[in-house]
């Protein structure tokens, strides 16, 4: 049946047991020896302060160079418990799906979400699922919510950044967007950027174990990284100034922004975060970063500063200064 697509007779009744018993709870590795599906799960093991978050999947299309919508919701949710210093416990999974999408693509899609969530050790614990009609859906969207348990209190907040302190990016910026846009334009000259999307959470804990006075961590995605250090600057009310030569940019992302006038720092990521550190612990955390796969090209792109006028600048690479203001809208749409 992976040739077939789905009905909306798939939505409910013998059709949906079809759908679940022969397609969904295989690719999840959900089996009859788990137990009975109940209504809702019943969580053990939990102790402490927990982290708890949800979100929502749209990404257009569903497959791109680095990865596809199931790996993008395993990710987006895994690295928003890990900004706040949580391992990633549960998950639920929630599917509309549209009518006319492949048992074979649905499969694939969630065979990508699911091994994601048992390289990070998180169980998938409960979901949903609804089949809606053809060109209402736009073939699959996901929404998955996370509970991680935080072991240890770091302290982490958009609030806690202070004057001195420095700025660090985990790694080349703009590579989901771009992706994304080049699956969805067919851009020839853009086609081999490959999308960041990756689960964050033991970079973000090699990190932590490093520098536990470490401030503020916060994943760049919808807005890029402009969106993200405008919050930041806000809420600490500082100015945060960045160095233009030392935030890394893949030529293929270089070249493509160029073309098409963006701001790379205004591009989506789903696979980079950024953190602010006391400048006494910048190397160590650069070290640290550095040694881990994902955050090999790991660079300090600023520093905090006393509030100014407008929360970003960037000294650019001819010797000016120039704001960087928060992105009055996304510059592309449905990337994640």
């Amino acid at each position: 049946m992976n040739d077939e697509p789905v009905r909306l007779l798939h939505g409910s009744g013998q059709g949906l047991q079809l759908l679940l018993n022969q397609v969904v709870l295989p690719s999840l590795h959900i089996h009859e020896k788990d137990g009975p599906l109940e209504d809702a799960a019943l969580l053990t093991g939990l102790t402490g302060t927990l982290a708890f978050t949800t979100d929502s999947f749209v990404v257009n299309p569903l497959r791109f160079n680095g990865g596809d919508i199931g790996k993008l919701a395993a990710c987006g949710t895994i690295n928003d418990l890990a900004m706040m210093g949580a391992k990633p416990h549960a998950l639920s999974v929630s599917l509309i799906i549209e009518e006319g999408l492949l048992f074979s693509d649905l499969k694939s899609f969630l065979n990508s979400l699911r091994q994601e969530c048992e390289t990070a050790g998180a169980a998938i614990v409960c979901g949903d699922t609804k089949v809606v009609d053809a060109g209402k859906g736009d073939g699959l969207y996901i929404n998955t919510s996370g509970i991680g348990r935080v072991s240890t209190p770091y302290n982490l907040s958009a609030a806690h950044a202070r004057p001195g302190d420095c700025v660090i990016v985990s790694g080349p910026i703009g590579q989901h967007g771009i992706a994304i846009l080049a699956a969805r334009q067919q851009l020839g000259f853009s086609s081999t950027v490959v999308s960041d999307c990756a689960a964050l959470d033991k970079l973000a804990l090699t990190l932590l174990e490093a520098v536990p006075e470490t401030r503020v961590l916060r994943d760049a995605t919808r807005g890029g990284c402009a969106a993200v250090l405008n919050e930041i600057a806000d809420a600490s009310n500082v100015t945060i100034t960045l160095d233009q030569a030392a935030i890394p940019v893949q030529p293929g992302v270089a070249a493509a922004c160029d073309y098409l006038g963006l701001d790379p720092l205004q591009v989506a990521n789903e696979g980079r975060f950024v953190a602010v550190v006391p400048e006494a612990s910048a190397g160590k955390a650069l070290g640290a970063l550095k040694r881990h796969p994902l955050g090999k090209d790991s660079a300090l792109i600023g520093q905090v500063e006393l509030r100014e006028r407008f929360g970003l600048l960037i000294q650019t690479e001819i010797g000016g200064k120039r704001i960087v203001e928060m992105p009055s809208g996304l510059l592309l749409p449905r990337i994640c």
